[in-house]
């Protein structure tokens, strides 16, 4: 891929909230995944791990944790990313922790580019109760729920939302 391609892949991507009701593919949501994987981590320990889940009722149950957002039920695959606090902090000890839920926001930002590469539409939701979730899915007491992603085919376009501009968000140390 071009440098422009990348960078308009970056810059166009945006945060879809409607699915339409049709099937994706196991091999595309590989692909997500492998994508999430590729994202820098600390130590290369890759301390992230993903949940795919495609049964109806478990959506529904997710949704209603994620504070109602009840859109995350329509979407065909709903990727619950968590950060594995072990897999870190048999290294770095506490601060692995950190390293874990860093690790698997990177894997986020990477499965979103994916998608929006592919065609797919999906949308980053962090806000939902972990605790929740965390009974939802099984997870053991040692992985945190970071993220949760629906995706699916868009069947909205919206429009792209306004960004502060950079001069704003910059500070250049002098020397």
């Amino acid at each position: 891929m071009e440098l422009r391609e990348c960078l308009r892949l970056i810059h166009d991507r945006v945060s879809i909230r409607k699915y339409q009701p049709k099937d994706i593919p196991d091999e595309l949501i590989i692909e997500l995944l492998k994508a999430g994987n590729a994202a820098p981590s600390a130590g290369n320990l890759q301390a992230r791990d993903f949940i795919v889940v495609r049964n109806s009722e478990t959506k529904k149950r997710i949704a209603e944790a994620a504070l109602e957002q009840m859109f995350i039920a329509t979407a065909p695959v709903v990727i619950v990313v968590c950060a594995n606090y072990p897999r870190s902090m048999r290294i770095y000890g506490d601060r692995g922790k950190l390293y874990a839920e860093q690790d698997a926001t990177a894997a986020v930002e990477n499965i979103l580019l994916a998608a929006h590469a592919l065609g797919l539409g999906a949308v980053w939701v962090g806000a939902f109760h972990e605790s929740a979730i965390a009974r939802i899915l099984n997870l053991p007491d040692y992985v945190r729920p970071i993220a949760i992603i629906p995706v699916g085919w868009p069947a909205e376009k919206p429009s792209k939302r306004s960004r502060y501009p950079i001069q704003e968000l910059t500070h250049w140390e002098r020397w």
